[in-house]
Formats: structure tokens, sequence, C-alpha cells
């Protein structure tokens, strides 16, 4: 059996997803898995936790062993705050999200949304909030600077418009969710939550 195949079905067959698999020159193994998620699924998002990583860990080592795959050092991780997104089911999981995308090719002057504007002919890396759009995606952003923690900000100030890039999932290198850590703490749970 391949070792793909051998990985895949004891991941799933403990009933995780796998995210990825990366096996380096050095012997090391690194297994990320993940949850399932089920659209439309209620209640609030799931983590994977340490005892998940456990139980996957030590099923693997023994269906690896017994398949003879030779590896130096295995980990199994939880996919972390900049997740990779790869396919259909990733991208419907984190609609609304804010996500990073790399494109295979840069864009050209592509115009935004709601202006006249465009986006510099070069650039590939785009940071917004992911959206469905029709039969492919989009993110959307502004390119105004966030405001700095205790500046106060004009009611007055008219907001940078919003630009939007759309694109199907053959034309992204990657995509991720952005990783970004609120160093507030708590906040104060929603009504009817």
């Amino acid at each position: 059996m391949a070792f793909q195949d051998i990985v895949t079905q004891t991941v799933t067959g403990l009933g995780y997803d796998l995210v990825e698999i990366d096996r380096s020159a050095g012997g090391l193994l690194r297994i990320t898995i993940d949850l399932p998620w089920t659209p439309g699924q209620p209640g609030a998002e799931q983590f994977v936790t340490v005892e998940d990583c456990e139980k996957v860990t030590r099923q693997l080592q023994f269906a690896l062993e017994v398949e003879g795959t030779e590896y130096r050092r295995l980990e199994v991780s939880s996919p972390g705050l900049d997740r990779p997104l790869r396919g259909e089911k990733d991208f419907e999981r984190f609609t609304g999200q804010v996500v990073d995308v790399t494109l295979k090719a840069p864009v050209g002057a592509i115009a935004s949304a709601s202006s006249g504007g465009g986006v510099s002919a070069n650039r590939k890396k785009f940071r917004g909030t992911l959206e469905k759009a029709g039969e492919g995606w989009q993110i959307v952003w502004s390119d105004e600077p966030a405001a700095k923690p205790g500046q106060r900000v004009s009611k007055k100030r008219v907001p940078a418009p919003l630009q939007a890039l759309g694109f199907k999932l053959d034309e992204l290198k990657e995509a991720r969710l952005a990783s970004i850590v609120d160093f507030k703490g708590r906040r104060p749970r929603e009504l009817g939550e």
C-alpha cells in the first residue's frame, strides 16, 4: 500500500480530516489533521486537541510500522492559525474569514469593486475577506490602514473604497487563513450564545 494511502486511511478511519502531509529529507514526517466539517452544522467551531493528536500518532506509528515505512520522527498537529485552504470544502467552511491568497500569475490591472481604482500589475499576494462569487470566489479588502490602539478616528472621515479580486481555485498558488491574533483577551458573549 502506498504511503499516502496508509496515512489517509488511518486518519480518516479515526474520524479526522487529513489536511497536509509533509515529509522532509531529515526523516521528519509531519501530519496535519482537523476535525471534520459539514455545511450548515450548528454550534461553535471545534478544534483539534492534544488528545486527538496523541490518538492519531499512536495509530499512525502502528500502521507505518506494519507497512515498513521508514521515518525518524513523527509529528501530528492541528492546522493552526494560518491553516492552509486546499479544496472547495475549505473555502466554503471559511467564507467570511480573512484569508491570505497567493496567485500563480500576477493579476494585471484589475478594477476595484466600487471605484475606478486598480491593483498593481505585478501583484500576486492579497489579504481580504473571502466571499463566494458566482462560480468562483473573491476576496474583498480596503487599502486603508487600520486605526492604531487609542487613535481617534473622525466620524466625518470617508473610508477608503473596497476592492475585490475574483479567482478560481486553479489560479491559486496558495491560500491560508490570515493569522490575526487578538491580544485584548476575552470579549463579552453575544446575546443568544
